[in-house]
């Protein structure tokens, strides 16, 4: 097979188990795209020269594995694309939220976890509105407004019954104000090798309460809703409605961003929609994107961060060499095979060995051999 880079992958592969263990990232749990994507990042930290990082595994050791780099590395910003980044989240994370539920030490050294990556994207935009507003308008058919501020695990008020009552957040958001002196937001929910079979959150009254008065669903007792692979996205959707039923903004998009490789998503925001009635006016409007998508529309105004981005988490190609490599391997023949010299002999011309029987010890040569 020629590798062909300026084509599209439309199917990622499942990469033999010897491909895996060789760079450390082979977990027999990993479904078909997040061991793809694992080995992707194996191999971009390698790249960049990080230390290898470890986990403890079920059986209470601990382990290599390719997708993470060590605390000391994590700790100096080897999970980002920039310094600027890193020194970017670091600021954001020490003026997070109260409430906000963020895990330092996978933020830090998980290469493979959607955290991070929601900084590498969108962490530029804190001190750039401009470019925020470019690229919201490129992503946002109907977006008519002028970011004002890039916001990171955000909620209006975790455990506030005028909202999910819950800890339900978004993985960033920005703000915005239109031309008529409107407010609004766009709420965004970042995955990369999720498989949204995630834990259910427990169902709570205020559920029900928001999926009835939302109008945002065909039938808003659905158990489809209520469980995955939807669940969180009915929850999040739920959220951003009542942002608005608050008072809060006068509008609002609820954005969902996956690989367009990882099928578990995609199929997920697939049926989410066909439960969704037509969004009216003052209704939060769900979007699926494609992270190749918001990756394209960043190029615009940040090229080198998009290329960066690009490298890093949606370059399969990477992953394509690989497999070649390893199955040119396995077809390889193990000794040379040469032809046969004008003053060699013929296959023919040898005479034929006369028949007996062998005797163990040559036998025993032979298998040596």
């Amino acid at each position: 097979m020629t590798l062909e880079t300026n084509k599209l992958i439309h199917r990622l592969p499942i990469i033999p188990a010897d491909v895996l263990k060789k760079f450390h990232v082979h977990e027999p749990l990993d479904g078909r795209f997040r061991a793809a994507a694992r080995l992707l990042q194996a191999l971009w930290r390698e790249d960049h020269n990080l230390p290898i990082g470890t986990y403890v595994n079920e059986d209470g050791k601990r382990s290599k594995l390719g997708s993470r780099v060590t605390e000391a590395a994590g700790n100096a910003g080897g999970n980002y694309l920039t310094p600027e980044i890193a020194q970017i989240t670091r600021r954001e994370i020490a003026y997070r939220e109260i409430g906000a539920l963020i895990d330092e030490d996978r933020l830090a050294t998980n290469l493979l976890s959607s955290m991070p990556l929601t900084f590498n994207l969108f962490a530029p935009f804190v001190h750039k509105h401009e470019n925020a507003t470019a690229t919201l308008r490129k992503l946002i058919p109907d977006f008519d407004g002028v970011a004002v501020q890039t916001l990171f695990e955000h909620s209006p008020g975790r455990g506030d019954p005028k909202f999910t009552h819950d800890y339900t957040a978004f993985d960033a958001l920005f703000r915005y104000t239109r031309g008529d002196g409107k407010k609004g937001f766009v709420a965004i929910e970042v995955k990369y090798s999720e498989s949204m079979r995630e834990p259910v959150a427990k169902l709570r009254p205020r559920y029900d309460e928001l999926s009835q008065t939302s109008e945002l669903f065909i039938d808003p007792a659905d158990p489809a809703l209520r469980a995955n692979p939807l669940q969180q996205f009915w929850r999040e959707h739920l959220l951003a409605q009542a942002m608005l039923d608050a008072g809060h903004y006068d509008e609002g998009f609820f954005v969902v961003i996956a690989p367009k490789l990882n099928y578990h998503v995609q199929k997920a925001a697939d049926a989410y929609r066909t439960h969704l009635r037509e969004a009216g006016s003052n209704k939060a409007c769900f979007i699926g994107l494609t992270l190749e998508e918001v990756i394209d529309a960043i190029r615009e105004s940040e090229a080198a961060q998009a290329d960066a981005l690009h490298e890093r988490y949606c370059n399969f190609w990477r992953v394509d060499r690989e497999l070649e490599s390893s199955l040119q391997q396995i077809g390889a023949p193990k000794k040379p095979i040469t032809h046969l010299r004008e003053n060699e002999a013929s296959p023919e011309s040898i005479p034929k060995a006369r028949k007996g029987p062998v005797t163990k010890g040559k036998a025993k040569a032979s298998k040596a051999a």
